[in-house]
């Protein structure tokens, strides 16, 4: 017996919150719109607002004088409060509604009914606009609100006053169907809203993950670099008592704490670095590449269909690990887009040594789209910025004059 009741009182209290929230000027009046953000959709919508403005105006102004002359000196200021403040409905629904509803009340006390109906046509016609507005631009509640105080506080004091019960029935109904509409419509938008919202949320995750695997794959492959560099200070370290002789206790032991540094070092990093590896111990056995292995590369890459030239410029020079393995994994993934998205396309492959910087240039000739614009979502472009971030360097990508794509990026040397 008490569910109903409550459910009673519920309904109560937000249809009392709706009433207060349509009445009421505050921050529940929306500042919305239904007005596209492109100037050539916006400035027609705007004008065609503007002209049912005008036609409604003049309607509700003209309709009572031409029934009534004597009721000219009422009909100019009652008019505008019908009918104008539709101009802005799109933007302050509420606050159009207002004003509306004030000038329809102000009517019907004014002239104490005014027969089978107080108000011209086009002054309901712009109260059906306006309240189409509120529905599309507040919450249901609000909306149930107005709705309300619509009917109770214009259609039954018109009734009251003379208005045949039936007709403002037809009436009642209008308004209800114009709030729902409006409702149906705001519903969808803000699910449009929201749907996008989820959509770059969603490419904001799979750009952050890409980042985040990008960098675990780079964790693993300097992983290996490391400890081979770490392997081989553990074995001179251990070989050094070997290699020299008379070597003094003092060294011996300088080596022996080196040597053992190094395996727990070795060890350590292997530990941490292993959360990151796959189940494949194969991987962890694997060589890195380097650009020694570009040839090979390019060769491979022939066999999807793209045409590779490589060029090296400069006089080659020995490189750190880091950047070897790095300016092979750019090509590579260069190489990887351009087959996916530019299949049959000659690409150029160029490595320049340089003073300071080692440049890697890809370029393709093959019409593309964007990687953003791909399924792969650019996450290519992804990995390659954080190899460079990580070295220092810089990587410029983009669409190549007159078709095509290139990469370019600038490892520092680092000694």
């Amino acid at each position: 017996m008490n569910e109903p009741s409550r459910s009673y009182g519920g309904r109560r209290a937000r249809l009392g919150r709706g009433v207060r929230a349509a009445l009421v000027p505050g921050p529940a009046d929306p500042a919305v719109t239904l007005l596209p953000e492109h100037p050539f959709l916006r400035i027609p919508l705007l004008l065609f607002l503007t002209g049912l403005t005008i036609g409604f105006t003049a309607g509700s102004i003209a309709i009572p004088i031409a029934v009534d002359q004597q009721a000219a000196g009422l009909s100019w200021p009652l008019g505008v409060l019908q009918a104008t403040p539709l101009v802005f409905a799109a933007r302050w629904p509420l606050a159009a509604w207002r004003i509306a509803l004030t000038g329809l009340l102000l009517t019907v006390v004014v002239r104490h009914g005014g027969g089978f109906m107080p108000w011209p046509v086009p002054a309901i016609l712009a109260l059906i606009v306006i309240l189409f507005f509120v529905g599309v631009g507040c919450d249901r509640e609000t909306t149930v609100g107005a709705g309300t105080v619509t009917i109770v506080g214009a259609l039954v004091p018109a009734v009251l006053f003379g208005m045949p019960s039936w007709f403002g029935m037809i009436l009642a109904g209008l308004v209800v169907l114009a709030l729902t509409f409006g409702d149906a419509v705001g519903g969808r938008h803000s699910a449009e809203e929201e749907l996008r919202r989820r959509e770059a949320q969603h490419r904001e995750d799979l750009a952050r993950q890409a980042v985040l695997e990008e960098r675990a794959r780079i964790a693993r492959e300097l992983h290996d670099v490391v400890a081979h560099h770490m392997s081989v200070i553990a074995m001179q370290a251990e070989a050094a008592p070997y290699k020299i002789p008379d070597l003094p206790d003092a060294a011996r032991q300088t080596f022996g704490i080196v040597r053992d540094a190094a395996r727990e070092a070795l060890t350590e990093t292997r530990r941490v670095v292993g959360l990151l590896r796959s189940d494949d111990d194969g991987a962890e056995r694997a060589p890195q590449p380097g650009l020694d292995r570009l040839d090979d590369l390019a060769s491979s890459t022939r066999r999807y269909g793209l045409s590779v030239a490589t060029v090296i410029t400069g006089v080659p020079r020995p490189l750190d690990a880091g950047v070897d393995l790095s300016a092979y994994r750019i090509v590579q993934e260069s190489l990887s887009n351009a087959a996916r998205y530019a299949p049959g396309s000659r690409v150029h492959v160029e490595v320049r040594y340089g003073a300071k910087t080692l440049t890697v240039t890809v370029t393709d000739d093959g019409a593309r789209s964007t990687p953003e614009e791909s399924h792969g979502g650019g996450h290519g472009l992804v990995g390659m910025r954080e190899r460079v971030t990580m070295l220092g360097g810089t990587l410029s990508a983009g669409p190549s004059e007159p078709a095509g794509w290139e990469v370019v990026a600038e490892l520092p040397y680092g000694d």
